[in-house]
């Protein structure tokens, strides 16, 4: 059995149901999937995924990323995003192993393993996801991590290890340099990182550049720039893509009406929130909601 195919056996195992499930390796969740998927929308942590079987298709503003078994997908930010399972049949189902990134944990390998000066003579990098080739060595390293949920009383001293060598492989290989930007404090990054963190604990109000660009530090012309060359998508984009999906989560989990959840999330015009729903999920708030409702599974966010 190849390296791959334990990897399949292991997730497989742990995954007996249709959807994500938690384990007990820290940040650690695996996601089985028995059939292509409708686009999924919801907010993509850090994190790095890796399928054992399957394909994948993410798209974050015009930007569109695919990944299948012979490649990782890695985000150093988070970002409104639109998933889909492409390829998945109940006789090979799609098979996930997804680990959020610590961005203290990162900074502290850069450290230890003396990779500071490598890292920061790389030239920058822009956008905050990317696929890239999987290594046997990494591919080992995930296997040996899921395999610790048949011995779960030895997570607590070998999952670290195992994270740390994930780590280190991914900072020593070509997405280095992008990894090692969430734990630069003065990288383009984390200035981006601020203004999202103000975007997020703001999203229901009125959107100003100039308050936005502030927090980050930067102009307003140098945070659209970079904020869109990361994200692929504009601040004020940003701010529309998670009022709308605070606004489905609102009617579909606390069943408020349309206009109600609308009001919310900072919309004053109700037809106007109508329409920027229906052109982001497809479908005007009822109808989406119905089908939601009708298939549950389509609500539920993949790795």
């Amino acid at each position: 059995m190849s390296t791959r195919e334990a990897l399949a056996a292991l997730i497989e195992r742990f995954t007996p149901d249709e959807g994500p499930v938690d384990t007990c390796c820290p940040r650690v969740n695996l996601y089985r999937l028995s059939q292509p998927s409708e686009p999924n929308h919801g907010l993509h942590d850090p994190s790095f995924c890796v399928l054992a079987q399957g394909r994948k298709r993410v798209t974050v503003g015009d930007a569109i990323h695919e990944y299948d078994e012979r490649n990782f997908f890695l985000s150093s930010i988070d970002v409104p995003v639109t998933g889909q399972v492409v390829e998945a049949s109940p006789d090979k189902p799609y098979l996930s192993f997804r680990i959020v990134l610590d961005a203290k944990l990162i900074s502290e390998m850069i450290m230890e393993c003396g990779l500071a000066a490598r890292l920061d003579a790389a030239a920058p990098l822009v956008g905050g996801m990317s696929a890239g080739a999987m290594t046997p060595q990494l591919l080992d390293a995930v296997c040996r991590m899921v395999s610790l949920l048949e011995t779960p009383d030895d997570v607590a001293v070998v999952a670290p290890l195992i994270e740390r060598e994930i780590l280190y492989r991914l900072l020593t290989g070509p997405q280095g340099p992008r990894l090692a930007q969430i734990a630069r404090r003065d990288s383009r990054l984390r200035q981006i990182n601020r203004a999202i963190g103000w975007i997020k604990r703001n999203f229901d109000q009125p959107f100003s550049i100039d308050v936005v660009a502030d927090e980050a530090r930067m102009s307003p012309s140098a945070l659209h720039q970079h904020f869109k060359a990361v994200t692929s998508l504009s601040p004020l984009q940003y701010q529309k893509q998670i009022r709308l999906q605070e606004a489905r989560r609102l009617i579909l989990v606390q069943r408020l009406d349309a206009a109600t959840a609308g009001h919310t999330v900072g919309y004053d015009s109700p037809s106007q929130f109508s329409r920027e729903y229906a052109r982001l999920f497809g479908a005007p708030p009822l109808r989406d909601v119905a089908r939601l409702r009708e298939q549950p599974e389509m609500a539920a966010a993949g790795a």
